[in-house]
């Protein structure tokens, strides 16, 4: 029962540690795409190279900007994948629910994300396949470039929608068919 209860603690712990760093993570992104964020880093680098006179260069006046811009690059990277992990599982959760809820898609798709490499390229050229499978067929239906109603090279032509302006779309088709 005690390992029961630590181990319990433990995830707890760590539940409430992956909530904090998503919280600060997603602030902390939000902040560092905004414009004043941007202006912010750009005054820093404009008085740093002000600065290059008055410490004349000094091996210790470029180590301070190549020390601060690593450590920044550093903490950003792992706050970018953080926020872009948590994006891209949103818009799958999304788009699972989507595919679900759709009656002709497969349900496969739901959970393509956990497919290995070799899966999602065979599941890619098969989809290729149906997709140009589809495309030779709308066009048998719709036939060669060069065969329009008027026999020349126009378009085919579309079908209207059934609307309000339905008498006034046919004068303005009619009038142009006469001239």
């Amino acid at each position: 029962m005690a390992s029961n209860h630590s181990a319990s603690a433990r995830s707890g712990v760590r539940g409430r540690l992956n909530l904090w760093f998503s919280e600060f993570a997603q602030a902390v992104s939000y902040r560092t795409g905004h414009p004043l964020t941007f202006l912010l880093a750009v005054t820093v680098v404009v008085v740093w190279v002000i600065t290059g006179p008055i410490f004349d260069y000094s091996d210790g006046w470029q180590l301070v900007i190549n020390t601060g811009t690593t450590i920044v690059t550093f903490l950003m990277v792992f706050l970018i994948q953080n926020t872009q992990n948590r994006d891209i599982l949103t818009l799958q959760l999304k788009l699972s629910e989507i595919v679900l809820a759709m009656k002709e898609a497969e349900n496969r798709f739901a959970a393509i994300e956990d497919l290995s490499d070799a899966e999602l390229e065979e599941l890619h050229e098969e989809c290729r396949a149906r997709a140009e499978m589809t495309r030779s067929h709308l066009e048998s239906r719709v036939g060669p470039r060069g065969s329009g109603a008027n026999g020349d090279d126009s378009e085919p032509p579309v079908r209207q929608r059934a609307s309000n302006h339905g008498k006034k779309n046919k004068k303005i088709a009619a009038t142009r068919s006469r001239h």
